[in-house]
């Protein structure tokens, strides 16, 4: 019933149009003629109008056809635009055109008119069409505006370039956006005090606090698509004061492809504030040594693991294998994968590291030419509790898949390290310690090439701090720092594994590569600016509370050991940390004790880690 009221209505309107049409044909011609001889009524312009009249038929019916041609009776004027406008326009020349056709060469259906006739004709036509087709858009927008405006979020667009622009255009005309674009910031000084689709230009991004108050805004959407991470963070950084909504465009991609909309817009997060340059890689490198390889990855259920699952699975490798022990998380990557990458052949297995014939049975039979090993406990207070457990895990667990690794002749394995395996003062960082030492032995003992990758938090993964203060927040507070001075260096998850990768590409056996990670970030800070990015004020609205540091926990992490020294590889955020001259005879003597005195649960075990990690200074 509803379709059968909308195809009414629809050809109602129509049929109004069509009958405008006819009536804006015959007023063009009176119009012109009457423009034409100087607004005089009668005489000249009733001659002329008899004349127009005996072929007025003609043009009328052509006009018709014309307009339904060119779908005037078919657009939706209510987003009438410039296309719209060019159709009308090309619509009335045709017309003039075609009158000017009829009355020269057939004379017995009109007569000649003054020549500035045609020209003033399709003037008129155009005007009257165009307020016909635009006044509807004009009138409905009207009507709307004041009770919309009332509803819509006040908003303060930062950047007043193309992407600026654009933005407030398509806030501005388009109904489906609830917002109003209420001021302008940007730090050009001749744009300041100039108007945007007549919206003001008010200042510099030091008038933003100022101005937020002064237009009552509720959100900032920050437009500046080409703008370098530090200029980004600076803006930010005073935005974030404003307790207004975050929002901003994310790169420069956006504007060449001009795909600039609100929709595209996403929100500010701790990330933005960061304030460098996002981690860059060299994806040929990456394609050349993963592609049509089986690759096996441990932990692949875990933050590390996974998103280096995504990344091979993205470069054509021959088979993914990936194994884990905890098949909650490994079952919505299979489900991801399978989704994203239809044609991956993908295997997935349910298996401990720490089980010897399990992990022989898994290398024998899919036989990998590159391992990523990232199956490990990391979280340093449960690990202090439970030490035992970060041994036989980590180490035992590492141990076990090397040699499967080299069993199996492997080509390349690349295990995860941490910041945490320098000077380690926790019994997690003394374990992956070890684990670098088993692979720079290995590797002076295996056709395979062992080498481990270091690097330092990653915003975002599973226990780490980012999503605890989230939760904190959701909650009410309080937000809970360890310590007032406590910094870490901080990478995003794929960054990290891009650059894992890229690492695994530049191996060559028994290199520790180290990550730049930037500059290290006060904690304090990441979590002041979670609570202004979530619309709250630090120590007002959520309190942040200091508990003391955690046992094992440093006030800051070094990436290197400083008898390593550090060589630079082609891309300049790799580096190579020198390996450390060691007794490998007497090394695996001591995993081999430390394997039988680990599974008798001792409460010492801290130190006999010290006689294998000299560095290990347990707190």
């Amino acid at each position: 019933m509803g379709m059968k009221n909308d195809n009414r209505e629809l050809w109602l309107k129509r049929i109004v149009l069509i009958v405008y049409d006819l009536l804006a044909v015959y007023l063009a011609a009176f119009l012109a003629l009457f423009v034409r001889f100087e607004f005089r009524m009668g005489g000249e312009v009733t001659r002329y109008m008899k004349a127009f009249q005996h072929y007025y038929v003609v043009i009328a019916l052509v006009s018709i056809l014309v307009y339904y041609l060119m779908r005037m009776y078919s657009s939706m004027w209510t987003y009438a635009g410039i296309s719209e406008m060019i159709n009308i326009a090309a619509a009335c020349l045709i017309v003039s055109i075609v009158q000017i056709v009829v009355v020269t060469f057939i004379p017995p259906i009109g007569d000649h008119m003054p020549r500035s006739f045609y020209l003033l004709f399709g003037g008129f036509l155009f005007v009257l069409e165009f307020l016909s087709r635009f006044s509807y858009r004009a009138m409905r927008s009207m009507i709307n505006h004041r009770a919309e405006q009332k509803m819509k979020t006040n908003v303060m667009i930062i950047g007043a370039g193309n992407a600026g622009e654009m933005l407030i255009r398509e806030i501005t005309t388009s109904c489906y956006v609830s917002k109003r674009a209420v001021c302008v910031i940007d730090d050009t000084p001749s744009k300041i005090g100039k108007y945007i689709h007549g919206i003001k230009v008010v200042g510099n991004r030091f008038a933003i606090p100022q101005a937020a108050k002064e237009y009552n805004v509720h959100e900032i959407m920050v437009a500046i698509p080409s703008a370098s991470p530090q200029e980004i963070k600076g803006i930010l950084d005073i935005c974030k004061e404003t307790g207004c909504e975050l929002k901003r465009l994310p790169g420069i991609y956006q504007l060449v492809n001009g795909d600039i909309s609100v929709s595209k817009l996403k929100d500010v997060d701790v990330n933005d504030l960061l304030g460098r340059e996002p981690v860059s890689v060299d994806i040929s490198s990456i394609m050349g040594y993963v592609s049509n390889k089986t690759v096996l990855v441990t932990g692949g259920g875990g933050s590390i693991g996974s998103e280096l699952c995504r990344q091979i699975a993205a470069h054509n490798p021959k088979q993914l294998v990936i194994v884990d022990i905890y098949e909650n998380t490994t079952y919505d990557v299979q489900n991801e994968l399978r989704k994203k990458f239809p044609r991956l052949n993908l295997v997935v297995l349910i298996a401990s590291v720490r089980n010897t014939k399990r992990m022989d049975l898994i290398f024998e039979t899919y036989r990998p030419d590159i391992v990523y090993h990232a199956a490990a406990h990391k979280h340093v207070p449960l690990m202090e509790d439970s030490p035992n457990e970060a041994v036989k895990n980590n180490i035992l667990g590492t141990w076990k898949v090397v040699q499967a690794a080299d069993k199996w002749k492997v080509k390349r394995f690349v295990m995860i390290s941490t910041d945490k395996a320098v000077n380690p003062t926790n019994i997690m960082g003394a374990s992956k310690r070890v684990c670098e030492m088993i692979i720079q032995t290995y590797n002076n003992r295996s056709a395979t090439e062992f080498v481990a990758v270091r690097f330092g938090n990653v915003l975002g993964s599973n226990g780490s701090v980012i999503p605890l203060f989230k939760k904190q927040i959701e909650n009410g507070g309080p937000v809970t720092v360890t310590h007032p001075d406590i910094i870490r260096y901080f990478m995003t998850i794929p960054e990290a594994v891009s650059l894992v990768l890229q690492a695994g590409a530049y191996a060559k056996g028994g290199e520790i590569f180290i990550l730049d990670m930037g500059e290290p970030v006060r904690i304090l800070d990441l979590a002041r600016n979670l609570i202004l990015l979530s619309g709250h004020k630090p120590d007002e609205d959520i309190r942040i509370e200091f508990t003391g540091l955690r046992p094992g926990e440093k006030l800051y992490e070094e990436m290197l050991m400083a008898e390593e020294g550090m060589q630079e590889t082609e891309n300049k955020l790799i580096h190579i940390g020198k390996p450390i001259q060691l007794d490998e005879e007497k090394f695996l003597m001591q995993l081999e004790n430390l394997r039988d005195y680990v599974v008798e649960e001792p409460k010492d075990i801290r130190e006999r880690m010290q006689e294998i990690v000299p560095t290990y200074h347990p707190q």
